[in-house]
């Protein structure tokens, strides 16, 4: 596959649901021939003497090893910048008291250096939900180069790039019709909605029928649902959201287990971690296990990473020869390469 001039040429990546179908298969299609080509000459010189710049307000294991990683197979080089190595605004403080460099500044000099830059920021780094997603739309309103999330409050695009990546590898190619469950996770880590989120909203582009589990009390982004059952209704497939554990397992093709924060996981400006876990824990019939996992259709177990293992899933479950884990997250690094190539090259 040659690259060719795309219309993601100098497009920043939020959130799938801002990119075009043929977008988003220009970009899966083309990590699948990296993947199969990853060492050819045909890719290796397309970021030649170009900076990515990979900005890191939480740490990551997956996403910065894959992203320094595809720059340098593409030819260019990942700098990692840890904000607080740097004098910057404190974003989860009120904004008499933030202080520091303003980001209209910090991103007009990335515009000097970058060929593009991806942010990191996620739940326990801002005061409220939403906030994460608001900073990075305010980087990108004042950078000229593109931007892509890294994971924030609300999406995680690459992500969910590689979810479907790995769906058509075990699935096959057309993956309309395939159901997809994702189902609320008991866990120790509180974690933010953008995975799951990022997943329904690609899952129902591609026509996959789309189902949520979870407890009351853990109701996902309202905007995030509602753009799901209209892309479910655009793409011809379906929409179901319930509140219990096993019933979402029937007949499912694919279970995606994954914990998140309840909606008053925020007090106050501040982020109650210990009290998130500690209320997460005490429902002990959301754990993917193999009881619930005969109940689907042969079904694929799917999970993002890190897997709170004996919480979220099994040992059992996630070592299973039905989990695709390994190589979602694999494909972490061919759609980062791709997304980055016809966007950056």
């Amino acid at each position: 596959m040659a690259l060719r001039e795309s219309s993601l040429n100098g497009k920043s990546m939020i959130t799938t649901q801002e990119l075009s179908r043929d977008e988003i298969m220009e970009i899966i299609e083309l990590a699948e021939d990296m993947q199969e080509n990853r060492f050819a000459d045909k890719y290796s010189k397309v970021l030649d003497q170009r900076s990515f710049l990979m900005f890191f307000y939480n740490p990551s294991v997956r996403t910065r090893q894959s992203f320094e990683i595809a720059a340098t197979e593409l030819g260019g080089h990942g700098l990692y910048i840890e904000p607080g190595s740097m004098r910057l605004q404190q974003l989860d403080k009120p904004p008499e008291e933030q202080g520091g460099e303003t980001i209209e500044d910090v991103a007009g000099v990335m515009n000097r250096y970058g060929a593009g830059v991806g942010i990191r920021m996620l739940e326990d780094k801002i005061d409220r939900y939403g906030r994460g997603d608001e900073v990075l739309r305010e980087y990108d309103k004042y950078l000229d180069k593109p931007l892509v999330s890294f994971a924030h409050d609300r999406f995680h695009p690459c992500q969910g790039l590689a979810d479907v990546m790995g769906y058509r590898k075990h699935v096959g190619k057309d993956l309309e019709d395939v159901t997809i469950a994702h189902v609320w996770g008991h866990g120790a880590l509180a974690r933010s909605h953008c995975s799951v989120q990022e997943s329904m909203l690609i899952s129902s582009r591609l026509g996959m029928n789309v189902r949520v589990a979870h407890p009351e009390g853990y109701d996902l982004d309202e905007e995030v649902v509602e753009w799901t059952k209209e892309n479910c209704k655009e793409n011809g497939g379906s929409f179901d959201i319930d509140h219990d554990p096993v019933d979402v397992y029937e007949d499912a093709d694919i279970v995606y287990s994954r914990n998140w924060m309840s909606r008053d996981a925020y007090q106050d400006g501040e982020f109650k971690k210990e009290e998130e876990i500690e209320k997460a824990l005490k429902y002990t019939d959301w754990i993917c296990d193999e009881e619930k996992m005969k109940l689907t259709d042969d079904g694929l177990f799917s999970h993002p990473m890190p897997v709170d293992r004996r919480h979220e899933a099994t040992d059992e479950v996630a070592s299973g020869p039905r989990s695709i884990i390994l190589d979602i997250a694999e494909n972490r690094l061919h759609v980062q390469k791709a997304y980055m190539a016809l966007s950056m090259g």
